[in-house]
């Protein structure tokens, strides 16, 4: 049997657990919770809601049959706002999670089959930036750069690498170590399709864990940042937008944090349920 063929054969002894695990009572929860949040945020537009139509004559409406979740000071549907606030927050987090996952994924890879020189300099710069406080970089480069959708998501992506870039690096280094990466090499196939073709399809599982991770740590971050006043902008909202504008209104209408808020909590649990399930498949295939 060749090296691909004693891959390919790998993969699909490691499938089953994943599949078990995906189809655990904890993963398809958790993946139907988040099937159905982007659903009806991303549906929204096929709605007639407009969360910019403003309606002074109900202002600050408890919810009702024509207002499900009430109304803003400015009359404004705030179920509309919700759902499009949905939108921009999974937006964040998704896009995040892929630009820090594609850094990580490259920093530890490259940290992992490169020269000890090349590993000790990326793991240098990997500890530096890990020994700021995040708030203190997403803070600053905010302020220095732009505020908007495009910046806060540059921002997130770029300084939370760093776990990513560790975790796979680490995976890196043992699968190095396994006989059927060692045979391909022995039969004469270049570093670079010994990579591709044989570590990073191994290295996935770890990669996939870290992503899941990474999305509620992006919309945290998107979530404080905008609270702060620092995150996304008017007249586009986000769930940490309306718990900032719903300061102000607390005690006459708490569920106006009440409801951005839960949605968040429900978010960042789910993807943190699917993260654990995906990492006890990842231990369970290690055994």
């Amino acid at each position: 049997m060749n090296a691909t063929a004693t891959a390919t054969a790998t993969a699909t002894g490691q499938a089953r657990p994943w599949a078990e695990a995906l189809r655990s009572r904890q993963g398809l929860t958790a993946l139907t919770v988040l099937a159905l949040l982007t659903a009806v945020c991303f549906a929204v537009p096929l709605l007639p809601l407009d969360p910019t139509a403003i309606d002074l004559t109900a202002r600050s409406q408890a919810p009702s049959a024509r207002h499900l979740f009430g109304t803003d000071d400015l009359g404004r549907d705030y179920l509309a706002r919700v759902l499009y606030g949905g939108r921009v927050s999974l937006l964040v987090g998704t896009l995040s999670m892929a630009a820090a996952t594609v850094i990580g994924t490259l920093v530890g890879l490259v940290a992992a089959v490169g020269r000890p020189w090349v590993d000790n300099v990326l793991m240098r710069l990997v500890d530096f930036l890990s020994s700021i406080p995040w708030m203190i970089l997403v803070i600053v480069a905010s302020v220095l750069l732009r505020p908007g959708l495009t910046t806060i998501i540059i921002v997130i992506g770029g300084f939370s690498w760093m776990t990513t870039a560790r975790l796979v690096r680490a995976d890196v280094l043992s699968i190095k170590e396994r006989a059927y990466v060692a045979y391909a090499g022995f039969l004469g196939e270049s570093p670079g399709l010994v990579v591709v073709r044989h570590i990073l399809p191994a290295a996935l599982p770890t990669i996939l864990v870290a992503a899941t991770s990474s999305v509620s740590a992006a919309m945290l971050t998107e979530a404080s940042l905008s609270f702060l006043g620092l995150g996304i902008q008017a007249p586009m909202t986000s769930w940490g937008c309306l718990l900032q504008t719903a300061q102000g209104s607390l005690q006459q209408q708490p569920y106006l944090a009440l409801i951005p808020g839960l949605l968040i909590i429900v978010t960042v649990m789910s993807c943190n349920a699917l993260g654990n399930t995906l990492r006890r498949a990842v231990l369970r295939e290690a055994a």
